[in-house]
């Protein structure tokens, strides 16, 4: 399924309606944290900190 320009702006409407302009950066560096922890999960990566 692919979203056209329209729909992405109505969504972004909804989530700016429903979560305030101060929360929407702290809710995207949480998907970006998860999105990075994600990556690492596949790849099998890693922190130093956690290797025996």
């Amino acid at each position: 399924m692919r979203f056209g320009w329209v729909e992405i702006l109505l969504i972004m409407a909804i989530v700016l309606l429903l979560f305030g302009g101060k929360r929407i950066p702290e809710l995207m560096r949480g998907l970006g944290r998860g999105a990075k922890e994600f990556k690492e999960g596949l790849r099998g990566d890693e922190p130093d900190d956690k290797k025996p």
